[in-house]
């Protein structure tokens, strides 16, 4: 496909997004339900971090598997929605319900391809010709379970009995019976066998950072980076949304943006933007994430014992809490740098006072080798580069 055919075929599938995305609030309303803050931030921009891609790199199928997956969450939000207030609400007397219905499953097309996005990574090619296999189970079970949901759907809608729950799921597929009850196989398998080519994935990833070197090990770098932050904000999420503290309460929302970082990182490594920027960027990331455990551990210890104390945690206990945690910040995490930096050989440094020593030693040096071992060594000192190499021309006539 030409550039220019991909770009406008690409406005076309972000055209349909927005359209996707504009048309849940009124399906929520016409459900009688609410939608997720979480889905009108994340889809957006998942989407958006895909367009980039597609269009910046046409050629990378990452972009247009990230596009691709986004556009089937949206059209199975919006099924789901009109499902629920045709078959629930209005027991199908809406026109295109049955199409609602058919459209509903797309979910399991989105996970196929999110988990071809980490096989793919980062150029669009396998690691090697015999991951060929891999790829062919993994797209066959996945064609199967969309192949098998689509003639029960088909079957439901024929004989009259739909039922669906809640999330406007048909309950044949959820809970196959009778002469459905073959789905249930195909589901035992479909999990399983998407999960263990997950697995597979990934640890074709690691291998493939073990042999690696130059600008694909900073990719896989940021791969990995990206992909620690997201699982952290999710299990951070997971623990404190529901916590009684409204602060650990609001860490614990903010969290969940850490999924972000997985296309993020991705749209970095692709695009090789700042490519060579992951090590300063994982140091950050660690000395934030210490510093956020040791503020979170003595926020919580003042208020648990303080509540020993006094048998009751009033709004003063949780504000002088508050107060000594932003007190300790500035501190805790200028310590707390130090020792990552030190950790990465990333100790910060004057670029203007080392350039000014090393005019100073080189202002009377005449000999090319004393020159050289100088510049050297400051930047040695100063980087802390893995190699570094000085090119000087040959003065031979």
């Amino acid at each position: 496909m030409s550039t220019s055919v991909s770009r406008w075929a690409l406005v076309a599938v972000a055209a349909l997004f927005v359209m996707l995305i504009a048309v849940a609030s009124p399906l929520a309303h016409l459900a009688h339900v609410g939608i997720s803050g979480g889905s009108l931030v994340f889809l957006p921009f998942f989407a958006a971090v895909g367009f980039v891609l597609a269009w910046r790199r046409p050629d990378n199928p990452l972009g247009w598997l990230m596009v691709s997956a986004m556009l089937c969450f949206g059209v199975q939000g919006d099924a789901s929605l009109y499902v629920v207030a045709d078959y629930r609400l209005r027991h199908g007397s809406l026109p295109l319900g049955s199409v609602a219905l058919l459209l509903q499953p797309a979910w399991a097309p989105a996970i196929v391809l999110f988990g071809l996005l980490v096989l793919l990574f980062p150029d669009g090619r396998l690691p090697s010709p015999r991951w060929r296999w891999v790829l062919g189970v993994y797209l066959a079970v996945a064609g199967l379970w969309i192949v098998g949901a689509m003639a029960i759907t088909v079957a439901a809608v024929a004989s009259g009995s739909i039922q669906v729950d809640s999330g406007g799921n048909l309950d044949q597929l959820g809970n196959p019976t009778g002469s459905a009850s073959w789905w249930g196989a195909v589901q035992g398998l479909f999990f399983p066998i998407l999960l263990a080519c997950w697995l597979l994935s990934i640890g074709a990833q690691a291998a493939s950072f073990r042999k690696s070197t130059g600008e694909r090990r900073q990719q896989l770098k940021w791969l990995v980076a990206g992909s620690a932050i997201a699982v952290v904000g999710g299990f951070t999420t997971i623990a404190l949304s529901g916590d009684a503290s409204p602060v650990l309460r609001s860490i614990g929302s903010a969290a969940i943006l850490g999924v972000i970082a997985v296309p993020v990182s991705m749209a970095v490594a692709v695009l090789r933007y700042r490519l060579y920027d992951i090590d300063r960027l994982i140091s950050r990331t660690l000395a934030y994430a210490v510093v956020t455990g040791l503020l979170v551990a003595v926020y919580v210890g003042l208020v648990t014992v303080a509540s020993v104390v006094t048998t009751s945690t009033s709004p003063v206990v949780v504000a002088v809490s508050t107060l000594v945690v932003a007190a300790l910040f500035n501190p805790l995490r200028r310590r707390v740098q130090a020792g990552v930096d030190r950790r990465f050989n990333r100790a910060p440094y004057d670029a203007q006072a080392a350039v000014a020593g090393l005019r100073l030693r080189l202002q009377d040096a005449l000999d090319v080798d004393t020159v050289s071992a100088e510049l050297l060594a400051t930047v040695t000192g100063c980087l802390s580069p893995a190699q570094v190499s000085v090119w000087t021309a040959d003065s031979t006539p």
